[in-house]
């Protein structure tokens, strides 16, 4: 009887052996998988990012330097005021030039029109939104 009993207990403990190792090799292959799809996300987002910026990009360039020429001819026919002319290169040259995978995902917004780095800042810092006044006694 202390053959069959032992046996019985070699077998028990060669089929928990035999369950545990499945169980192991399976551990990191769930792993890979969730791994290998973001990975594949990432890649479709940056591959994304990448065509849209083909198209968006140049169109930036263009409205940027369109700016350059309106905000120029701005300051030469105001006498070299640098303000009137910093009405117009504010918007059109300042801002995002590509698409980032950032902006595709939501986490960042795209800003196709710049704005003064000082209201930049604001936003970065977490202000909270509370109605803007408008200051009347500033001079534009």
């Amino acid at each position: 009887m202390d053959t069959r009993t032992s046996k019985k207990r070699n077998t028990r403990l060669a089929t928990a052996s035999a369950i545990l190792c499945v169980l192991l090799a399976l551990a990191p292959v769930t792993a890979l998988a969730e791994e290998s799809e973001s990975m594949g996300k990432s890649a479709g987002i940056g591959v994304g990012s990448a065509f849209a910026s083909l198209v968006y990009a140049p169109v930036k360039l263009c409205y940027a330097v369109g700016g350059l020429v309106v905000g120029g001819l701005a300051w030469a026919f105001s006498g070299g005021d640098n303000e009137v002319a910093m009405v117009v290169l504010t918007p059109s040259v300042l801002g995002d030039y590509v698409i980032t995978p950032n902006i595709l995902t939501g986490e960042d917004s795209l800003e196709f029109f710049g704005r003064h780095p000082k209201y930049a800042e604001e936003e970065n810092l977490d202000v909270a939104a509370a109605p803007v006044e408008p200051d009347y006694d500033q001079a534009w």
